[in-house]
């Protein structure tokens, strides 16, 4: 007979740890970018996205090995009011991957990963609304990485659904994110606006902002191919004024302590440069690729930033022990 919930603090991996696969995905996706606008070297994002598959595969493993054996566990996590809303990136990251390695795979078969993932998705969304929906959750507990699920997560399915060409449903998913942004987005910047400061250990997750504009502006390109047109431009206005906001923000996020919140930059800042490479595909002007070239650099040496002091993190807590 399984045994009850528990919340033990030595388990090995939470989801929070699902922002380090999901921020390394992104910036595979922005170098896909960059093969497309720069003949940039695939070899870049290959390596990243098959790093990104294999910390996926782990986490998962030992994530759903360490919850598999307490009742209720997975439901905890879920309601959790902190980290609840990542439940979702376990299959948001496995879209990512199919929308990469899926190219080297026959369409059915990446077309039947991709709508099970999607499946997947929807399941843990319609979970996490009713949740809320029935009360489970205040006011002063929200934050804008509960998008993720209900409004970057849609989007990223319509990315996902259109790289296996079920446009039509791409489309549909689209319509999902962006419905969800308006009611979802509308409820957290009425938090964030009236409800006084978020809490240190969540100030990265108002990077997550940019998250929306930029994964549905990357879905609209796939979904609508073509000359751009009027959805797409509203994409792009919305991405630059939360770009200027995260600007106006950056002397808050350099006052905190380093920890494995910064990975909720990462996917943030590695779906921007993805959508502006896309962005400077579809211009010509003199020193285009040069600005596309340090617009990928920077992320790149961004993430990497991060990865290198999350391994000097982990070193120095071995020393101590």
């Amino acid at each position: 007979m399984a045994s009850t919930a528990q919340t033990p603090t030595n388990r090995l991996v939470h989801l929070p740890h699902f922002a380090i696969p999901l921020g390394i995905a992104g910036l595979g996706g922005a170098w896909t970018a960059g093969v497309l606008v720069l003949n940039a070297p695939e070899w870049v994002d290959d390596t990243l996205y098959a790093i990104s598959g294999v910390l996926w595969l782990v986490f998962s493993a030992v994530y759903i090995g360490e919850r598999a054996r307490h009742r209720g566990a997975f439901r905890s996590d879920r309601e959790s009011a902190a980290s609840g809303a990542g439940a979702a990136f376990l299959p948001v990251v496995g879209i990512l991957l199919i929308v990469h390695f899926g190219r080297y795979m026959p369409l059915a078969a990446a077309r039947t990963v991709c709508w099970v993932l999607v499946t997947a998705l929807a399941v843990v969304a319609a979970q996490l609304l009713a949740h809320w929906l029935t009360g489970q959750l205040t006011f002063q507990q929200l934050h804008p990485g509960y998008t993720l699920p209900l409004v970057a997560g849609p989007f990223i399915a319509a990315i996902g659904l259109a790289s296996v060409q079920a446009v039509s449903a791409a489309r549909a998913a689209l319509g999902v994110g962006m419905f969800f942004w308006v009611v979802i987005g509308g409820v957290i910047t009425a938090r964030l606006i009236t409800g006084g400061p978020l809490p240190e250990r969540v100030l990265p997750s108002l990077s997550v902002l940019l998250a929306p504009p930029a994964t549905g502006g990357i879905a609209t390109f796939v979904a609508y191919p073509g000359p751009i047109g009027p959805l797409q431009l509203a994409f792009f206005g919305v991405f630059v004024v939360m770009a200027l906001v995260q600007i106006a923000l950056l002397k808050a996020y350099l006052c905190l302590p380093f920890s494995l919140g910064f990975w909720n930059f990462t996917f943030p800042v590695s779906a921007s440069a993805n959508y502006c490479l896309r962005w400077l595909g579809e211009t010509e002007f003199d020193g285009r690729d040069g600005l596309a070239w340090g617009i990928l650099g920077l992320a790149t040496l961004f993430v990497l930033s991060v990865a290198a002091a999350t391994v000097r993190d982990l070193i120095a807590a071995r020393r101590r022990r």
